[in-house]
């Protein structure tokens, strides 16, 4: 079976998002200078093999502290990353992306995009706005990484407490509630592709602002398209033309346009 070039990126991302092979080993987190820069997608901090932090839970961190400090940093750093990349990340650069995109694989029932995902797409952004943003800002809780982050549970609390035998004891009702979450997230991903991404995810809400003018990305050549919806009808993700807010930039239409009007940004 070929590899795409873009699974060799994602399989590079994720290691190097967590290469700390002594955390996974000990069950510690690593908290050296490098988790002072934020990984382009969601790679939770906690994770025993992270060296970098994610930029959703930074960015709770910092609107935790906000009534004494704006965070400037991990603002500017989210906004670079969109400014440059946008949606591109989502396709190419998020761990969890990738491990919903392989279950999609399995040979199940699919279902296919329509008018009711295209409707539950919005639903990030109500996450966003309420789990990432008010909650953490009203309440101090960073309420999307403590109740619902799905890669947070995978990456660090199941490792953690495999890892660490005191933690076991200390299991409640959170945790089985966050597992319960994951558990859901993974089955449907397996029959609805990357789940997460298009419905849930406030990173991905974050980055779509961007998309329209993202440095890297793929475009369409207007002056050679026909119109023929090809490259939306093959998408998986729900997009109403190339390039919107729910494009991932991975580049799947670009071999099925019968006019070659679609290819990456060269500049």
């Amino acid at each position: 079976m070929k590899i795409s070039k873009r699974r060799y990126t994602q399989l590079i991302a994720a290691v190097l998002y967590n290469c700390n092979i002594k955390g996974f080993m000990t069950g510690s987190i690593y908290q050296g200078s490098l988790k002072g820069i934020c990984a382009p997608g969601i790679n939770c901090y906690s994770c025993p093999g992270a060296t970098v932090s994610c930029p959703l839970g930074s960015l709770q961190s910092g609107l935790l502290l906000s009534k004494y400090k704006i965070p400037y940093f991990i603002l500017g750093t989210i906004i670079l990353m969109g400014l440059f990349l946008g949606r591109f990340i989502c396709g190419f650069l998020c761990p969890f992306g990738l491990i919903q995109e392989l279950l999609y694989k399995l040979p199940l029932p699919k279902i296919k995009k329509n008018k009711v995902t295209r409707a539950l797409s919005y639903m990030k952004y109500v996450i966003l706005i309420f789990f990432v943003i008010a909650i953490p800002l009203i309440k101090s809780v960073p309420a999307f990484c403590k109740y619902i982050c799905p890669a947070g549970t995978l990456e660090a609390g199941i490792p953690l407490v495999i890892a660490n035998k005191p933690l076991r004891r200390l299991i409640g009702f959170l945790f089985s509630w966050k597992v319960f979450i994951l558990s859901m997230i993974l089955l449907i991903c397996m029959i609805c592709y990357r789940t997460f991404c298009r419905f849930v995810c406030p990173l991905g809400a974050v980055y779509s602002f961007f998309n329209p003018i993202t440095i890297v990305g793929v475009k369409v050549d207007y002056d050679k398209c026909i119109n023929c919806q090809k490259c939306v009808d093959i998408c998986l993700m729900d997009i109403r033309k190339v390039g919107d807010r729910e494009c991932i930039h991975c580049g799947s239409c670009i071999s099925h346009c019968p006019v070659d009007a679609i290819s990456y940004k060269k500049k």
